[in-house]
């Protein structure tokens, strides 16, 4: 063979060394030869911070770059870049051939099984054994499916993540650890992350050198992700949404930013294009494209109740409104253990004043200001969040803050999901407080699911009947509210659909085109006026 022959040879070879996304272009025709390869700049983006890991470099603070969570839409090439082409880039042309792979996803039979399959399937390729056939050779007698071995003892096992017992690595790499299905179960996805809490830290060859990376779309608010981000865990974080959101977009250890710029830029328009995202959208369903394209939980704004339904109340000197009515939520879980529920309590106000609503005024003709007769939508009944709070306490403890809090705000009524420890609340509650002016009652959903009861009231914020103040208790309640059923905690949304339920039962909360019928039913009928919103 001449020189000439050698010089693409030797010129690839050294390409490919110096650049994970340069290996990743040229032997792509071996892991996809049916699949023409579309470049875009987020696998650059991604290929800089997994080059750091393998580079050893090292943050500000002495720690090693060793850290990493991506959270990336499907379909761009996420587990062949990760679970495919960086091990195989650091065995061959980095010269790394003793390192060792983990490899976890939800489950072996899918995500694992094939990935292992297709590095394998390049390891062995005439390509790549004719540029680092020197480096890397599997073992004949350790060449299975789920698990090979090279001749520098460097191995890649696949695994399922709850399955990780008795295997140490160079790498862990976590791909996609849960699915839709798992992540909706609360079982599937606490076991799931408590594998990653508890096992994964011990699973390392070396606990300050070797890595951890995630590589996921966000199906939940408490999925992994969201334990890395919540607990601050030290990881490096990649957020690409399919579309851009500059608000969310924040520099990564490394400095690195995502190059867009506008609201909505999308991530890979080749691949992607505005017609496919939003035909994947409609399909999808809001909330799957959240989580799955947006790398968001919950849709922005929120799910099934919009963060911007909510109306803020204001008035000039902070005060409330008079109340016709004031109802308190309670949903009980006693316990001070960690692992359980909160309880929960909300308090809400009826009242029939739209604090909006300018009554308009009309000069007489005897000189006088007149105030023109409001209409029904103005004096529509509303309903105000006047407290809300979730806490972890003993039934004797938590007993007294209900009592405290009835008190405090002259609630009517204390209303209780009639559960286990909601019926032995209610019992302490008449036991201790009956001379008290509050009521207790119990309240059965009965068949009606969480996400059902809160459908069930979803109109009333939709046409602008729920208030809220701008104060932090309130803006707990309107997150727990505006991220269910993907939250993290839906205490104080039980509280809320339980509530407005009940004022709906009881007429409390008649919406306006029901009360305008009602109205012109009785002056068609009855020639007479109506009967106040509320008996006296």
């Amino acid at each position: 063979m001449n020189k000439v022959a050698l010089l693409p040879h030797a010129v690839e070879r050294t390409l490919c060394e110096r650049s994970l996304s340069a290996f990743i272009r040229k032997a792509w025709h071996v892991v996809e030869p049916g699949q023409k390869y579309d470049h875009n700049w987020h696998v650059d983006f991604i290929c800089e911070h997994l080059e750091a890991i393998t580079e050893g470099v090292r943050l500000e603070d002495g720690r090693w770059y060793n850290r990493l969570l991506a959270n990336v839409p499907p379909g761009t090439s996420k587990s062949l870049l990760l679970n495919v082409f960086w091990p195989a880039w650091e065995w061959g042309p980095k010269a790394m051939p003793w390192l060792r792979y983990v490899c976890a996803a939800h489950k072996i039979e899918n995500l694992s099984a094939r990935d292992s399959r297709r590095m394998r399937q390049l390891i062995t390729s005439e390509w790549y054994q004719n540029h680092w056939g020197d480096r890397v050779q599997l073992a004949r007698d350790q060449n299975e499916k789920l698990n090979f071995v090279n001749s520098a003892q460097g191995f890649r096992i696949a695994t399922a993540i709850t399955s990780l017992t008795g295997i140490r690595g160079d790498r862990v790499i976590i791909d996609d650890p849960h699915s839709v299905d798992s992540a909706a179960s609360e079982v599937q996805r606490q076991a799931e992350v408590q594998t990653f809490l508890e096992a994964i830290p011990s699973r390392l060859n070396n606990p300050k050198k070797s890595a951890i990376v995630v590589i996921m779309q966000r199906l939940h608010e408490d999925d992994i992700a969201g334990i890395i981000l919540d607990k601050q865990l030290g990881y490096d974080h990649i957020m690409l949404p399919m579309l851009f959101d500059p608000i969310r977009s924040t520099p990564t250890m490394l400095g690195a930013v995502d190059p867009r710029t506008e609201p909505n830029e999308l991530l890979f328009p080749k691949r992607f294009p505005l017609e496919i995202v939003q035909r994947d959208r409609k399909v999808m369903g809001e909330f799957g494209f959240a989580g799955q394209y947006q790398q968001e939980p919950a849709p922005r704004g929120g799910g099934i109740i919009q963060r911007e339904w909510w109306q803020l109340w204001e008035s000039p000197d902070n005060a409330y409104p008079p109340f016709e009515y004031i109802l308190a939520s309670v949903d009980t879980a006693y316990t001070e253990k960690e692992e359980n529920d909160f309880s929960a309590m909300s308090v809400w106000g009826v009242f029939s004043h739209d604090p909006t609503a300018q009554a308009s005024k009309i000069q007489g003709y005897d000189g006088r200001v007149m105030q023109v007769e409001r209409t029904y939508g103005e004096l529509a009944p509303k309903v105000l969040l006047i407290d809300a709070w979730q806490k972890k306490l003993p039934i004797h403890e938590l007993v007294k803050e209900i009592a405290e809090t009835a008190k405090k705000w002259k609630v009517d009524k204390v209303l209780i999901e009639a559960k286990a420890s909601g019926i032995s609340v209610d019992q302490e509650l008449r036991r201790l407080y009956t001379h008290e002016l509050f009521a207790v009652q119990l309240s059965n959903p009965k068949r009606l699911d969480k996400v059902a009861r809160l459908h069930s009231v979803s109109h009333l914020f939709a046409e602008s009947m729920v208030y809220a103040p701008d104060k932090a208790y309130a803006e707990m309640m309107i997150r727990q509210v505006s991220t269910f059923p993907k939250a993290k905690n839906d205490d104080l949304v039980d509280t809320c659909s339980q509530a407005l339920r009940h004022l709906r039962e009881l007429g409390m909360l008649t919406r306006g085109p029901e009360r305008t019928a009602e109205l012109d039913a009785m002056k068609h009928h009855h020639g007479a006026a109506p009967p106040p919103l509320y008996p006296a």
